[in-house]
């Protein structure tokens, strides 16, 4: 049988503190949650892999959830406090949104996979999963402390930028394959300001490749 208790605590000390992951709230979170409780039965073993796991229903597009040590840098570099508002898009199954309701007030999910959201909502029973396109974000329960997408994005739709509060933070993996870096996005008296914060690779969200340039 396998001892997920023992994965779980070698991918915290072997993927994510030694990636400078030092958030004690986050790392507590990490090591209390089944991440295999995730996924479906038959990839239950690889979910402690330093790997984008796919965990795509049968006859639907593929979409992962992001490594660990990416995701934990991401979430540390957010600095979610407990009464802040966080939007997930791209929650997938629902374990991001499920740290996330162990260090933040309010997480609303948002997926656009409806299979997926079903297991989100039986997963995680005190996050508010919701459905539609993952580029609009869901402005209907914002504005948000913190917007967190859970995959590599070509551009970020200013829809997602309008529903961060004022001093509101949004993270993502911004560009494609190995050359992907991880953004911190902060909105501050109406005005944007982005950094790259680390390198990241990632799988792509759907919804937000760049427009085909036109060619005379």
């Amino acid at each position: 049988m396998t001892d997920f208790a023992a994965l779980r605590r070698t991918m915290v000390d072997g993927q994510v503190r030694t990636a400078d992951v030092t958030d004690l709230r986050l790392l507590g979170a990490m090591l209390d949650l089944p991440r295999e409780r995730f996924f479906p039965d038959e990839k239950t073993s690889l979910a402690y892999l330093d790997i984008d796991v796919p965990v795509s229903m049968p006859g639907q597009p593929v979409r992962r959830l992001l490594k660990p040590m990416v995701l934990a840098k991401l979430i540390q570099a957010a600095a979610i406090a407990d009464t802040d508002r966080v939007l997930d898009i791209g929650c997938a199954t629902g374990y991001c949104a499920a740290l996330l309701t162990q260090l933040a007030g309010v997480v609303v999910g948002l997926e656009e996979d409806t299979g997926l959201a079903r297991h989100a909502a039986a997963a995680v029973p005190n996050a508010r999963i919701v459905t539609g396109p993952l580029s609009r974000g869901y402005s209907a329960d914002g504005p948000y402390d913190v917007i967190l997408l859970e995959g590599a994005v070509e551009v970020v739709p200013p829809a997602l930028f309008d529903q961060l509060k004022d001093g509101g933070r949004l993270l993502c993996v911004l560009g494609r394959g190995a050359e992907g870096k991880a953004m911190l996005y902060r909105r501050i008296d109406g005005d944007l300001s982005g950094r790259a914060i680390f390198d990241a690779a990632a799988a792509p969200l759907p919804g937000f490749a760049k427009p085909a340039e036109f060619v005379f």
